[in-house]
């Protein structure tokens, strides 16, 4: 697992539920995985906004990873974006959708490195 840089988001790691942290570090390390074989989405950094950790890359949409009130987390993308509907076109009914904004998760294991690595690359690279 990368280690974190910043105090304050590894503490809004450590404050969540047990189930949720499991399932929120499994996307962080998704995300970082993915950047790593995207020259363009570095350097990566990771802050807080909106109080849930979120990635930014110098050409990317942000994402965020955090809990949901309709499942155990979510991962975020911008809302204004094309991203999820780029998404639910390429993964038709594949997942929970939250509109416009989210995928939604109640375990790990719901995690697909595919599916879910294409939505990272491309939030990542949004603006190339």
């Amino acid at each position: 697992m990368k280690p974190f840089d910043d105090p304050q988001v590894a503490a809004v790691f450590e404050a969540l539920p047990p189930l949720t942290r499991a399932g929120v570090l499994g996307l962080r390390e998704l995300v970082f995985d993915t950047a790593t074989s995207l020259p363009a989405a570095n350097p990566l950094r990771e802050e807080l906004r909106w109080g849930q950790p979120a990635y930014l890359a110098p050409k990317g949409s942000t994402i965020r990873l955090g809990a949901h009130k309709s499942a155990r987390f979510a991962l975020f993308v911008h809302c204004q974006s094309r991203l999820m509907g780029d998404f639910t076109s390429a993964f038709p009914g594949e997942d929970r959708i939250d509109g416009n904004r989210a995928i939604l998760f109640d375990d790990p294991s719901q995690i697909d490195v595919t599916r879910h690595g294409w939505l990272i690359a491309r939030a990542l690279t949004y603006h190339l």
